[in-house]
């Protein structure tokens, strides 16, 4: 597929958020007509001057000055009128189509999953919604209008300067084609160079934010430096593309300015000829000189516009990169909201395998966890300990068997109603930017300042929480910075307390903890995990010997299973993991 059939793919499915605001587009089209009446009929009130002034048979009276004169300045009122509206309310119409695709890029970035964000760098993406969006604007707006003008101004000018003399009209003509076809074939390498520059700004951002956010990591190795060196190689090569891109404008400019010339020496030539054959009157000429300096003029702002419209097309077509994007995990047809009722949950051979790099991690697991049962996963890492909770609420999809939840298939459930029934708690506990209030109430949107201070008691977090500067109110910090690993964690169980799901994951919840704040979490844990069915993965053994069951996850599946007295009286894996961490090792 060609460039031009691209573009014209890339515009079709454009079209339909232009199409929402077409009211606005075809007044904007129409305040676009009417900005042209001054350059299409200042050169013929010129001709007919010259001619005027020049013919001794016509006399030229100050009331016909007068009358042309207030016929241009009503057509200039007219012009000021619709420029107003081009400029205020036709941008308008470009942010409302920027906050529309922004919006549907957003809730497409929602419903991608685990393995879309794990292959894709967070700067690059903000690129896309942000910097390239706001082209998009800018072309949503220009784009129509400035080709709607330009083509008036070039049909009404090869009308008007036909009705004079055709021959030279033709031969001022000839210019046009082969100059588009060089600003074309220049467009093309521009366009490249544009996307190139917009995918290293993307790389850019990535390493900034990268860089930014592990701030303390970079401190803590005095590795600011070796930061620096790493910036200083993209922002190079961000700044070695740039300079092809301005090379390619130039070269674009540069043509452009060479076809003016070459237009105006035709006229001079030409129409000099014409002239002393007595061919075309001087008022001709003088129009003639007028009317291709408006095309001269028309077609050096679409060139000009043609980096605006470059960066456009590569806005729409980064967007349509993230639209097109496959949704892995979605609800099926005929998906139903999940009934749960008792929270029994059953592995039916299941299988899975990593569908980026294609590794394997499961295999035939078959697995009945009874409802309200704590079940404790321990084993090597790469076990699948992990990866075996995350299939339940479908962060990622089995490839083989089926999960079950009260007897009803998790494929066969709505998203929302599935996920709404499990909490998770994770050992890296992401907290929003805001309040501690407003990362507790995330468990719960809607809920009181009384539910949230409930939850936060039975989390154990209520004290620490009105010892701070400004109590539930005080503000935590990009990624809770402010706060410590314990108190961000029983912030993250107070919000799972408030969302009260019959169904628990607890993934590594206090491995990142000292041993007092994991003493605080566990007791807070223990009283969250009572009365729900709970999955807990644990490199702590002391934090799991009292769980129900314990399943010994390695690369053959569940290789152990039991309490924690019957494994180690079984003295296999889970005896020697179990006397490794008593000696001070840990999984």
């Amino acid at each position: 597929m060609n460039e031009k059939t691209n573009n014209s793919a890339r515009i079709s499915r454009f079209l339909p958020y232009l199409m929402r605001y077409k009211g606005i587009l075809l007044f904007d089209l129409f305040c676009a007509a009417l900005t042209t009446l001054c350059d299409i009929v200042l050169p013929s009130i010129m001709r007919y001057l010259t001619n005027a002034a020049t013919d001794p048979s016509v006399v030229l009276t100050v009331a016909t000055v007068g009358k042309l004169a207030g016929l241009y300045l009503v057509l200039r009122i007219i012009d000021g009128a619709a420029s107003y509206y081009m400029s205020g309310t036709g941008h308008i119409m470009g942010v409302y189509i920027e906050t529309d695709m922004r919006r549907d890029a957003f809730a497409h970035l929602q419903r991608l999953s685990h393995t879309y964000y794990n292959n894709t760098k967070v700067g690059q993406i903000m690129g896309r919604i942000t910097n390239d969006l706001f082209d998009v604007t800018e072309f949503a707006h220009h784009c129509p209008e400035e080709f709607f003008i330009a083509a008036i101004k070039i049909v009404a000018s090869f009308v008007i300067l036909c009705g004079a003399s055709v021959p030279l009209t033709l031969v001022v003509f000839v210019c046009v084609p082969l100059m588009m076809i060089v600003s074309v074939r220049l467009n093309l390498r521009l366009r490249a160079a544009f996307r190139k520059q917009r995918f290293q700004i993307g790389e850019l951002n990535a390493s900034i934010e990268d860089s930014l956010l592990g701030q303390r990591v970079v401190k803590a190795f005095a590795a600011e430096e070796q930061e620096k060196a790493k910036f200083e190689v993209g922002n190079q090569t961000f700044q070695t593309i740039k300079k092809k891109t301005y090379h390619a404008m130039a070269a674009f400019n540069t043509s452009t300015r060479l076809f003016d010339g070459l237009m105006y020496l035709v006229v001079i030539v030409a129409g000099g000829l014409f002239l002393v054959y007595d061919k075309i009157s001087a008022g001709d000429l003088v129009a003639y000189v007028l009317y291709v300096s408006t095309l001269i003029a028309t077609i050096r702002r679409i060139v000009e516009f043609a980096e605006q419209f470059q960066r456009g097309m590569t806005g729409i077509e980064r967007f349509f990169e993230i639209m097109d994007t496959p949704v892995e995990i979605e609800d099926a047809p005929d998906a139903k909201p999940l009934q749960v009722d008792k929270g029994g949950i059953e592995f039916q051979d299941v299988s899975f395998e990593y569908p980026d790099d294609h590794n394997q991690v499961l295999r035939h697991v078959n697995l009945q966890i009874k409802p309200g049962e704590n079940l404790a996963l321990v084993g090597p890492s790469g076990g699948g300990k992990t990866t075996l909770c995350n299939l339940i609420p479908r962060f990622y999809d089995v490839t083989g068997g089926r999960i079950l939840i009260d007897g009803q298939d998790v494929r066969q459930v709505t998203l929302h109603s599935l996920r709404d029934a499990i909490g998770v708690v994770q050992q890296d506990v992401y907290l929003f930017s805001g309040t501690v209030a407003e990362n507790i109430a995330y468990g719960k949107p809607g809920a009181t300042r009384a539910e949230i201070e409930q939850a936060a008691r039975l989390a154990g977090a209520d004290g620490f929480v009105r010892e701070l500067k400004d109590g539930y109110d005080t503000y935590v910090g990009e990624r809770g910075v402010k706060l410590s690993g314990g108190q961000k964690q029983r912030i993250s169980i107070a919000r799972v307390f408030l969302k009260n799901p019959p169904i628990l994951l607890l993934d590594e919840a206090t491995s990142a903890l000292d041993n007092e704040s994991e003493i605080l979490v566990g007791q807070s844990l223990d009283a969250l995990a009572k009365g729900r069915t709970t999955l807990t993965i644990a490199h702590r053994l002391t934090t799991i010997k009292n769980a129900d069951r314990i399943l010994v996850l390695g690369k053959d599946g569940i290789e152990e299973e039991g309490t924690h007295d019957q494994l180690l009286a079984k003295k296999g894996i889970y005896y020697r993991l179990w006397n490794g961490l008593v000696s001070g090792q840990t999984l």
